[in-house]
């Protein structure tokens, strides 16, 4: 949960009940009596292309600032660049603290990427596959020719709805547009991995690369679907990944064999070894069943038997069998509103008459309420913290248990974290290290601290198939305090 100029205002039920379970220094010299020519004035693009970047940045936590990482994405761009069929474009690379797994690109030629993905990717072609991908969307002009259609969809809603004053041939003709920017969505993917992988092979990396790192990606989505039990796989906007990972397979067979391009694994593992990983403290982290917000000074603790998951809206969580749920977050709310108005301005089902109650726990004012649906009893409260206002909301499914004794044992867990526990609290970080004989990915992992799936997420790190021995003498990535 990151800091409330983030967070939604409105409480989403459907966020509540579909999620089960389970982010250079600059020098002056006054004395100087070198005279500089005058700095060129910065175009209206160049300007606005840098106040896109900057807005991108902060909505993606900030910058990572790793030496060592940005020169091996740097030296892999420039590779790439020069086997592209536009050697002359200038690209940079910028590594964003988010722990999703993500990439993409700005039409200026910006390219980003995630701490997150970093983490997952294993070798040099691996990541080099994702930047070739992101620079083929920049030479393909995909960014403007969405662009270009959505103005023309917009434009012919437009003259349906007040030319020809027929809203619901308007209505028709938007559903239409979205289904037709969606599928030119997807083939524009298509179509970067293809000439991604092209130019993959063509810098000398392992085209095989991109396959790779697909398979990769469709299991952490896999895992984080199954976790929120959605069952989704990627986007509507996105080809599934097995039809990316089933091309892009063989654009690498037509582009080489396998085993014959560039991989460098151990110069890959070297640049990231150390990288935090996981969410930032000053955006909130789940240590087992607590959740501590350093920022924000916030902590609480979940019931036995649930798992927590920090969302950018908020911290989400449910038992096993996802009969119970909760939701933690923080609202922006106005001055002098009170504990019981903001339950009831937030909350859109109705609330049970005479349930309303104020109390003080752990020194902090709180307002709780009851709301009771079809299939689903409700337990709401609100807590103040200083200017801050949180909600804390528990679900359960109508004769699952006790919703009052569970929900009113997690209130009084709700408590300010003080400034030096806030700084005591320190990322997770990646650690590379050496396998001896008789290591398994079971004894590897048990040594993460952990608590959500840590087999999975070491076999999901090292790009393993399944757990069982590991290769004495091989690197492999773990997660450490």
């Amino acid at each position: 949960m990151n800091g409330t100029r983030r967070i939604k205002i409105g409480l989403t039920l459907g966020l509540l009940l579909t999620t089960a379970g389970l982010a250079g220094c600059s020098t002056s010299n006054s004395a100087s009596t070198i005279s500089l020519p005058p700095t060129a004035p910065r175009t209206v693009a160049e300007s606005q292309a840098d106040r896109d970047h900057a807005k991108l940045v902060e909505a993606f936590g900030g910058e990572i600032r790793s030496p060592a990482a940005h020169q091996l994405l740097t030296d892999i761009v420039n590779r790439l660049v020069q086997a592209s069929d536009r050697p002359s474009e200038t690209f940079q690379v910028t590594i964003l603290n988010s722990p999703v797994a993500n990439a993409f690109a700005l039409p200026s030629g910006r390219l980003y990427v995630t701490r997150g993905l970093l983490a997952l990717a294993n070798d040099t072609s691996e990541i080099a596959a994702v930047l070739s991908h992101e620079i083929a969307h920049v030479t393909l002009r995909h960014a403007s020719q969405r662009n270009e259609l959505q103005a023309r969809s917009s434009l012919i809603t437009r003259v349906t709805e007040n030319v020809l004053n027929n809203a619901a041939e308007a209505a028709v003709v938007r559903d239409q547009s979205r289904m037709t920017l969606a599928s030119f969505s997807r083939a524009q993917e298509l179509e970067a991995d293809q000439a991604g992988v092209k130019v993959l092979a063509r810098a000398g990396f392992d085209p095989f690369g991109a396959p790779r790192l697909l398979t990769a990606l469709g299991r952490s989505a896999t895992n984080a679907d199954a976790g929120r039990g959605n069952g989704t796989e990627l986007g509507s906007t996105h080809p599934a990944t097995s039809e990316r990972i089933s091309q892009a397979q063989q654009a690498a067979r037509r582009a080489s064999a396998p085993g014959i391009g560039e991989a460098d694994k151990a110069r890959y593992l070297a640049a990231i070894d150390g990288l935090a990983y996981g969410d930032d403290p000053a955006d909130g982290v789940v240590r087992g069943r607590a959740f501590i917000h350093a920022r924000l000074g916030v902590s609480f603790e979940a019931p036995i038997g649930f798992t927590l998951e920090n969302t950018s809206q908020a911290v989400l969580g449910a038992s096993v069998d996802g009969a119970r749920r909760l939701l933690f977050d923080a609202a922006e709310t106005p001055n002098g509103q009170s504990l019981e108005e903001v339950l009831r301005s937030t909350w859109s089902d109705s609330i049970e008459p005479g349930s309303m109650e104020t109390a003080t726990i752990n020194g902090l004012p709180v307002a709780t309420a009851l709301s009771r649906g079809k299939e689903w009893n409700f337990r709401l409260s609100a807590i103040r913290i200083g200017t801050t206002t949180y909600r804390l909301i528990m679900a359960a499914k109508a004769g699952s248990g006790d919703l009052d004794g569970t929900f009113r044992q997690t209130l009084a867990t709700v408590r300010h974290v003080q400034a030096d526990e806030a700084r005591s609290v320190q990322p997770f970080h990646l650690k590379v290290i050496t396998a001896r004989d008789g290591d398994t990915a079971e004894t590897l992992s048990a040594r993460m601290p952990v608590s959500e799936r840590p087999l999975e997420r070491f076999t999901l790190l090292n790009g393993l198939d399944r757990s069982g021995p590991l290769k004495g003498g091989e690197s492999y990535k773990i997660v450490v305090d």
